[in-house]
């Protein structure tokens, strides 16, 4: 019997995204139209479209699509608008933004899941993404974007993503500590010292960011 890709991914968006006040006609038609299942590996295939992280390799999880959508409305990138996502993974949120935006770059410290991610960006056709082997706290451009997508969790928001966005632009990322993390949105009104003003979303969890978990407690 074959999977209906085609009637899961609706039944994700009704039943999953939807319901989770993701209601933007932009970013439902990114979800209705991306194949979410050509993200995964095949030993996963049947749970795309599934409420649940799915493993990546490397102790990485592909986001919950609710996440997804949610970070995707909160954003908003426009069709003429540049955006930087931090933790490609499988490819697919990068896709998704790509759909969205003008031109996508895509941080991945993992080599082979970039390598990975870039393949099947380029089976689906998908040109405006660009994925760089890379980790954030090491990268650096002179490049502004208008939209940075933060794909794991931070305790603290790191100075150095906001000094990537341009005036008024803005950021997704989880933050906090287990089992209190907030997705928020940034908005950046000034510099990334004195203009960054944050929106509280909803409350998930995410594992870390490499390099942007908490200190160790110091113990006497």
């Amino acid at each position: 019997m074959t999977f209906d890709y085609a009637k899961a991914r609706e039944l994700m968006v009704e039943q999953q995204v939807r319901p989770w006040d993701v209601l933007d006609a932009h970013v439902l038609d990114a979800l209705s139209k991306l194949p979410r299942e050509a993200y995964v590996a095949e030993s996963h295939r049947a749970l795309a479209y599934a409420d649940v992280e799915l493993p990546l390799g490397h102790g990485e999880r592909m986001m919950k699509p609710v996440v997804e959508g949610r970070a995707l409305q909160a954003l908003l990138p426009r069709e003429h608008e540049e955006v930087l996502e931090i933790g490609t993974g499988s490819g697919y949120l990068a896709a998704c933004l790509g759909h969205l935006a003008r031109d996508v770059v895509t941080l991945e410290r993992h080599a082979d899941l970039a390598e990975a991610a870039q393949a099947r960006l380029r089976a689906q056709a998908i040109r405006n993404v660009r994925v760089e082997a890379a980790d954030a706290f090491a990268w650096d451009t002179g490049r502004r974007f208008d939209a940075i997508c933060v794909s794991g969790a931070v305790d603290v928001v790191p100075s150095r993503f906001l000094g990537w966005l341009r005036p008024g632009g803005r950021l997704f990322v989880v933050r906090g500590r287990a089992p209190a993390m907030e997705a928020v949105l940034v908005r950046m009104d000034g510099d990334a010292v004195n203009g960054a003003r944050a929106e509280s979303l909803f409350e998930t969890e995410l594992p870390y960011l490499a390099g942007a978990e908490p200190a160790p407690a110091f113990k006497f």
